[in-house]
């Protein structure tokens, strides 16, 4: 795993590896064409191995970080140290992602396969850097690479020492408020494809999760659940009844306080512990008391390990 000793992103890019108004019809051409520059300034690289890598992780979800960002990346055996090319473009290249404008500024980044926390230090860095969209349109207005060193090195733009759950969350989540209907509560599930969905009053406070197990205990009357044989109950009577006041019940009625929350800048090697111990699938996220984002153990895994 790489030490992390030199944490200023300036010291991971070389003028050779920056390229400015890079022409390029799409994201692949652009990763192609930055896998190529990273090739002739590092000896050793295999450049079709390095382009199949980064389209193959581009093809899963677009790296569009930030409005006008984008951060192609992989993790490769052979790889030392963090490799790092830079491209900026005028008129925006197309990554395929839908509501996001075209990317101006493109980080293609690879990191040693062993390292699977390094790759996301640089990515929290960045996102923060260039969380103004203005600093987006500044650089990519830059003319030449010198000119891009020079912005990064009076930023002193600097990596994290450890990843957070800031890094790995899904920020802005889909959420109801405990005074949602169940026929709300059941649309939503259905649109949306979820399983669990964290609950909020009018402030914005969190106040439990609901699942769709939590749907189904409540359509069922306790009694039911210890009998054997239900084959009497033949036409779905409990959720019949239940559907008839779905619009009059409340969430409140049979959300579920239990829930596990972070904070926002805990160790993400502590999301682990907790996945595992808590046996559960989804972690809630928090900065001052207010649901900021989640953790999905699916998205969580595929970071550490794919992405």
């Amino acid at each position: 795993m790489t030490e992390l000793n030199n944490p200023h992103f300036y010291n991971f890019l070389a003028e050779g590896n920056i390229v400015c108004n890079i022409q390029a019809k799409d994201s692949h051409e652009l990763i192609e064409k930055l896998s190529g520059r990273l090739c002739k300034t590092t000896p050793g690289l295999d450049k079709k191995e390095m382009v199949e890598a980064v389209i193959a992780r581009e093809n899963i979800v677009p790296t569009v970080i930030a409005p006008g960002l984008a951060v192609p990346h992989a993790r490769m055996a052979g790889v030392d140290r963090m490799l790092v090319a830079f491209a900026t473009s005028s008129e925006g290249i197309d990554f395929n992602a839908p509501g996001m404008p075209l990317v101006k500024i493109a980080v293609l980044i690879l990191t040693p396969k062993d390292d699977p926390g390094l790759h996301l230090q640089v990515l929290s860095a960045l996102a923060k850097d260039f969380q103004d969209p203005e600093n987006i349109e500044r650089v990519a207005r830059l003319e030449d690479a010198t000119a891009i060193l020079d912005y990064f090195t009076t930023g002193a733009l600097k990596l994290p020492s450890f990843v957070r759950a800031r890094d790995l969350m899904t920020r802005n989540p889909l959420t109801l408020q405990e005074s949602d209907s169940l026929h709300k509560v059941i649309e939503t599930f259905a649109v949306e494809k979820a399983k669990t969905i964290p609950v909020i009053d009018n402030e914005g406070d969190l106040r439990g999760i609901v699942s769709l197990e939590d749907v189904l205990k409540f359509s069922l009357p306790e009694h039911l659940l210890w009998m054997n044989d239900l084959s009497s109950i033949n036409r779905f009577q409990p959720f019949a009844d239940m559907l008839k006041s779905d619009e009059e019940t409340k969430l409140a009625d049979f959300m579920s306080e239990e829930m596990v929350t972070v904070d926002i800048d805990i160790p993400a090697v502590q999301l682990a512990k907790l996945f595992i111990t808590h046996k559960i699938d989804q972690i809630l996220v928090l900065e001052n008391e207010k649901l900021v984002g989640l953790v999905n153990m699916k998205d969580f895994v595929l970071k550490l390990f794919w992405e």
